[in-house]
């Protein structure tokens, strides 16, 4: 969550690659906590294409975790509707479709 406070590009190891990516939404999924962010750098069972990808991860799958500053990556649209994340904690996305949208307290956590 700090990194999506301070938009900080998160570094990781997940399903044996290295990643690079800006987290955008976070939430949970099928009680897994999940965290939906664009990928624009490492690797990828399938390869990832050049200027990077959306990509949907398990928090529990993610090792060796570090934040750093950088730009913030988050692809060219935000028009298309995610199935990551069911329960939405989080989104830093300004054009996001949550209304309300899970405002961020001092805490760092959800306002209620």
């Amino acid at each position: 969550m700090q990194a999506m406070r301070t938009r900080q590009q998160v570094l990781c190891m997940y399903r044996g690659f290295a990643r690079a990516l800006c987290p955008i939404i976070l939430g949970h999924s099928g009680g897994r906590e999940r965290v939906l962010g664009f990928q624009f750098a490492g690797g990828a069972s399938r390869g990832l294409p050049p200027g990077g990808q959306w990509k949907c991860f398990d928090i529990s799958g993610m090792s060796e975790v570090e934040l750093r500053e950088g730009r913030w990556h988050s692809g060219r649209s935000h028009s298309q509707p995610q199935y990551c994340v069911a329960d939405v904690e989080l989104d830093v996305n300004p054009d996001s479709p949550y209304v309300p949208r899970p405002p961020i307290g001092n805490n760092g956590r959800r306002s209620r």
